[in-house]
């Protein structure tokens, strides 16, 4: 017995949505292990570092690497507000009169596409070829994607940092964030994050106003 057109339409329909879950679900397991893989050795030296702000302990690892000697420079994306360097110091808990020739304080993202924007306007200007990338580990495969289409000709690195409680325990993202995360993911590798509304367009608007 034939079955009616519309009936094939709505099992087709039905059989892709289901073929596009199961995808979904199967590129999330790999994006968990992704995120808990650990990071390829660091090169014994970078022209230069970048901090996506989001948190001290992506600040302090930042600032341990320049210290160190791990990188000529240090670009912190997305520190907005009036946060100075003295401000950066008391978070972080360091001295970084040694080293505030070397900061810069980015204050044009407001959002992971920002961050790569400022970095590529920062790594251009300061002749940087080689990057050590600071973020969170569930945040840096969707970072990398971003920086890798704003900076093909740089040499990327990453160097994830754990999320910590009150009693310096690794802490988990949600699974809610987490799943929220890998799906802006997809959408920066198919190529349409620049193609979706950002804060800094936002935040433009409105000072404009």
């Amino acid at each position: 017995m034939k079955r009616p057109a519309g009936l094939r339409t709505r099992l087709a329909a039905l059989s892709l949505g289901l073929l596009a879950l199961a995808g979904w679900f199967g590129g999330f397991l790999w994006f968990q292990a992704e995120t808990q893989r650990p990071p390829p050795p660091l090169p014994h030296h970078a022209d230069g570092i970048v901090a996506l702000t989001g948190g001290a302990g992506r600040l302090r690892l930042a600032l341990r690497v320049l210290a160190d000697g791990g990188g000529d420079k240090l670009l912190i994306t997305g520190i907005g507000g009036n946060a100075d360097r003295t401000a950066l110091a008391h978070a972080v808990g360091m001295d970084l009169t040694p080293l505030a020739a070397r900061i810069t304080l980015g204050r044009y993202a407001a959002s992971t596409h920002g961050n790569a924007v400022e970095t590529a306007a920062w790594a251009t200007q300061n002749r940087i070829h080689s990057l050590i990338v600071v973020t969170a580990a569930w945040h840096m495969p969707r970072a990398l994607a971003e920086l890798r289409q704003a900076l093909p000709d740089v040499a990327l690195y990453p160097l994830p940092v754990a999320p910590e409680d009150a009693e310096r325990r690794v802490a988990q993202p949600s699974l809610r964030v987490r799943a929220e995360e890998y799906t802006k993911y997809l959408l920066v590798v198919a190529g349409l994050s620049p193609w979706f509304p950002h804060r800094e367009a936002a935040m433009a608007a409105g000072a404009d106003g």
